[in-house]
């Protein structure tokens, strides 16, 4: 239901012991609206059909919230990953792992482009590598993005595509790369690039992580 002319939807009820995930469903309404400075406990509150005063019992404050919030939008950017992953259909082994490294990069900045407020929000609580191997920052497969790439990478060297010794830190040249370049789609100055152009970058763009790795 609505609250009046131009506001936005509420809640008039919520599961019994699912009021947590329906201030986390709420947050990640708003991550997609603002990015991760429209995610605030009172508006999560009102979405989700309930006093402020409630919330407190799940977040002792808007970084708790923002933090849980932070995760659900990083698993969202597993699932997207997963999705160009399970597109690959090589037959043969390493070529299957070649493509499934690419659909990495294709999944995280596709993502990002069809849900830029939630992408940003989905990196904005995020201060160490244990962050990005929560379990709650997992897609489908168990797994989050960071840990999806790392596992690319690996059957890249099982493959023979990838020199062992070359393996280290390879996440994060990769990452870097991808990141880069969705936080200048985003907020930089090639958000207003036809969106054609910015397929044709995002393919140079993965060329170039693959020919350097």
């Amino acid at each position: 239901m609505t609250t009046g002319f131009g506001e936005s939807p509420v809640r008039s009820s919520y599961r019994h012991g699912d009021l947590r995930r329906a201030l986390i469903e709420a947050g990640v309404d708003l991550a997609g609206e603002g990015g991760p400075a429209a995610v605030v406990l009172r508006e999560a509150t009102r979405r989700a059909g309930v006093t402020p005063n409630a919330a407190y019992r799940h977040f002792a404050d808007r970084q708790a919230l923002l933090e849980a919030v932070c995760s659900s939008c990083q698993a969202l950017v597993a699932r997207a990953i997963e999705a160009d992953q399970a597109a690959v259909t090589a037959p043969d082994a390493g070529e299957r792992a070649r493509l499934r490294f690419r659909a990495v990069g294709t999944g995280y900045l596709r993502f990002a482009l069809e849900q830029p407020g939630q992408f940003q929000t989905a990196f904005s609580a995020s201060s160490d590598l244990d962050s990005a191997t929560s379990s709650a920052r997992a897609g489908e497969q168990g797994l989050t993005p960071f840990q999806l790439l790392t596992v690319a990478l690996d059957d890249l060297v099982t493959a023979g595509l990838l020199p062992a010794q070359r393996r280290p830190a390879a996440e994060f040249l990769a990452w870097s790369a991808v990141h880069g370049l969705a936080e200048l789609f985003i907020d930089g100055p090639l958000r207003a690039l036809p969106d054609a152009v910015k397929q044709a970058l995002i393919t140079r763009v993965i060329d170039m992580v693959e020919q350097g790795l």
